[in-house]
């Protein structure tokens, strides 16, 4: 409902409920109470905490007025108790009549409700003006014992603004309504096949439950409608996909692909060889294919991925990969062109570009040099370019396509929408469409964000890869990390490799010293470096609280101290982060895939798609600052060849969430389980990407975590309706509340 909530409830209380971002009549329906104590278990007196804005019910057991030396003015105050402990509540009057007034409100032995922030007066707990909600006070026993059971709905609210003033904006707006006031986007065949409340009963359920039973029912039905508007959404979406149409691709029994699958020195595994089937009969239709292709870090989706490119190169057409750093971009390269062997040549024909005149894999991104990149548009726009690898560059209208055909966009949650979007426009039909991920995401994810996409899931690990070993490290006991670099001084002269990984470039020559802000300083202690770093020396950092908590550990830092460590005599480093040069990028990581780096200083730039076989090391420093699944698949550069792999997490935290996530981490080596841990640590707003656009998550009842068999009902109703009306021209409710959702949602949701 659109209704501003000034023409409802008054001026005064419409601008303070617009400072909590309740603008609408429907914003204040949706305001759900975060919580729903009986009058009886309001917080206790004993357990106030200052600065919290709070509910409780308490007894009056003093009160008293004085006058204030401000002319006519008065103070009130009093003292409640629960029986238990006291509370002090202050009013201050403008005249003795307010004054009298208060007081009479406050006799001795009234039970009241009060409201307010608790802050403190000569070290006593108080309440200043709050707002008051008197109870009867002529209950029996009986009486009193359902009023103390009875359900009190408490409402995020402001210090200004209390919870009960949220009740009773609420019951203002709500009381008059009628079914006819409140259209349901939910249709009623809908509701009573899954036996389900309207949307007026759900609201006033929400808001004033007379019974847990109302209060349940109301929760379901509204969780629901929040799981059912969003699966229309990408219903709709995947029909207007399907409805589109594209080039069929089928496989060519004397192909590249049918070449490279018998040139394999080893054999598929049974996932890689169902997906496989599958996505071949995706390139088949006549339609485009829009899959998701999850796996463990290291269970061969990119080899997946090169097979269908290779079914599509077949036909006669291109395929491009989309990767999301140029690093990537090169590994993909280089790894496919390796891959392919003998394929992998650079002669194609112009006019024939079968598989008898081999694959052409060309790389284009925006640090090519100008003579490179001109050949490369040339490859591309004449066709000889089978295969093409690249960052964003591919996006850009200069690149004209000779025949795309299919697109691979790896590490799908690195893009949206908008760039999936544009390499579609960048052929005549619709490419065929498949977007990798080894960041494992859990079924109610999959069904929710990327609910346009058909999920193919690949949980083996192909054979030959070896166990990885995870250790948390507490940055404080220096002799654990002085450990730490001789273990990877122990690899090293075994022949072996290491990464050691920060999640900041830090101060480059040249450049001014900055403090964690940004903002430039006079010069930057580097007491963080020497005690984490070195492990050799008790450096105890200075007490600072979590506001000036000492910027992450700086690549170059890290760099420099291992350069002078004893442990690191003799072993060779190398430098890679972001701010390098597209030369000096390849170069360091060409001269470590050759073994001529040992250890492997870097940014997270080496997070995806490196693949040195030979590294057996991952140390990453300030591990309580990356996610779970980012950890995750930090560890997966190691232990991709026939060395046991170790992980070492130094983190200087105490904080107990940050060692509940490397200890999970250190715990399990399963991505999916990983990933549910991660799930279940963030808010839904970080998992549908609010936290991203700096809006508030739609979703306020329904958890992606917690409703897997909600998510599911609501996509079997929403794709049984689409199915029968593909423009909700029978369902004007629901077409006007999908419409309400703005571009930066629809665009959330079709980003896979």
């Amino acid at each position: 409902m659109t209704r501003l909530l000034s023409a409802e409830v008054g001026r005064p209380s419409a601008a303070a409920l617009e400072k909590m971002g309740l603008v609408t009549v429907g914003d204040l329906l949706r305001h759900y109470p975060r919580e729903y104590p009986r009058r009886g278990q309001l917080t206790s007196l004993a357990d106030l905490v200052e600065k919290e804005v709070v509910t409780v019910v308490a007894r009056v057991a003093s009160v008293k007025s004085r006058p204030l030396r401000d002319g006519n003015k008065r103070l009130v105050t009093a003292v409640v108790t629960d029986g238990l402990a006291d509370l002090d509540l202050t009013f201050f009057t403008a005249n003795a009549w307010q004054a009298a007034s208060r007081v009479k409100q406050l006799s001795v032995g009234t039970h009241a409700l009060f409201a307010g922030k608790v802050g403190s007066y000569r070290g006593r707990r108080q309440l200043v003006s709050p707002e008051v909600e008197e109870l009867p006070q002529d209950l029996s026993a009986d009486e009193l014992a359902e009023r103390a059971d009875a359900i009190v709905p408490v409402y995020r609210a402001t210090e200004k603004f209390s919870s009960l003033r949220v009740t009773k904006a609420v019951a203002t707006v709500l009381g008059p309504l009628t079914e006819e006031d409140l259209p349901d986007p939910v249709p009623r065949e809908v509701l009573a096949r899954l036996g389900m409340v309207t949307a007026l009963q759900a609201l006033r359920g929400i808001h004033a439950p007379a019974s847990d039973a109302q209060l349940a029912a109301a929760r379901r039905r509204l969780r629901f409608e929040e799981a059912f508007v969003l699966q229309v959404a990408l219903a709709r979406r995947r029909a207007a996909l399907a409805g589109l149409p594209a080039s069929p691709y089928l496989p060519r029994p004397e192909g590249a692909l049918s070449l490279f699958d018998a040139a394999l020195p080893f054999t598929l595994t049974a996932g890689q060889r169902s997906i496989g089937e599958a996505i071949a009969g995706d390139l088949a239709r006549t339609s485009p294919m829009n899959r998701l292709l999850q796996g463990e870090v290291g269970s061969g989706k990119t080899l997946v991925a090169l097979r269908a490119m290779l079914q599509v190169v077949d036909a006669g057409a291109q395929a491009a990969l989309l990767a999301p750093t140029e690093v990537l971009a090169v590994q993909h390269h280089t790894s496919l062109t390796a891959a392919l062997g003998p394929l992998a040549d650079t002669r194609r024909s112009d006019t024939s570009p079968g598989p008898a005149h081999g694959v052409k894999v060309t790389l284009l991104t925006g640090a090519l040099p100008r003579a490179a990149r001109v050949q490369a548009l040339l490859d591309i726009t004449t066709g000889r370019a089978g295969i093409v690898v690249g960052t964003h560059a591919l996006l850009q209208e200069s690149v004209d396509y000779f025949d795309l055909g299919m697109v691979v966009i790896d590490e799908q949650h690195r893009f949206g929408v908008e760039q999936r979007d544009a390499l579609r426009a960048r052929s005549g039909l619709p490419p065929h469409v498949l977007v990798m991920t080894a960041t494992p995401i859990p079924r109610t994810v999959a069904m929710t964000v990327f609910g346009d996409l058909e999920v193919s899931t690949l949980r083996e690990l192909p054979v030959g890869r070896s166990p990885i070993a995870t250790h948390r490290v507490p940055e404080q006991w220096s002799r654990w990390v002085g450990r730490v670099w001789q273990r990877v001084r122990e690899e090293v002269r075994a022949g072996r490799q290491a990464y050691v990984v920060t999640g900041r470039i830090g101060e480059l020559p040249g450049d001014p010293p900055r403090a964690a802000t940004g903002k430039p300083i006079a010069g930057t202690p580097r007491w963080w470096a020497r005690s984490a770093v070195l492990g050799h020396e008790e450096v105890k950092p200075p007490e600072v609280g979590d506001d000036e908590r000492r910027p992450p550990l700086a690549v170059v830092d890290v760099a420099d101290e291992l350069a002078e460590h004893p442990a690191m005599e003799g072993v060779v480093l190398g430098l890679l982060h972001g701010r390098m040069t597209s030369e000096d990028k390849d170069a360091v990581m060409s001269a470590f895939a050759r073994g001529e780096v040992d250890v492997l200083v870097a940014t997270t730039v080496v997070e995806v798609g490196v693949d040195v076989p030979n590294a057996t090391v991952m140390v990453v420093m300030d591990a309580d600052r990356f996610g779970i699944s980012q950890l995750h698949q930090l560890r997966g550069r190691i232990g991709r060849g026939e060395h046991p792999g170790t992980c070492f997490l130094v983190s200087g935290t105490e904080d107990d969430a940050a060692v509940h996530r490397l200890q999970a981490v250190e715990e399990s080596s399963d991505g999916f389980v990983l990933a549910t841990t991660d799930l279940e640590t963030r808010s839904e707003g970080d998992v549908l990407g609010a936290s991203q656009s700096g809006r508030t998550s739609s979703l306020r009842l329904l958890s992606v975590v917690k409703h897997e068999a909600v998510i599911e009902t609501a996509r079997a109703e929403a794709s049984a309706l689409v199915a029968g009306d593909p423009d909700l021209g029978v369902h004007p409710v629901l077409r006007a509340e999908l419409a309400a959702l703005d571009e930066e949602r629809e665009a959330y949701l079709a980003r896979g």
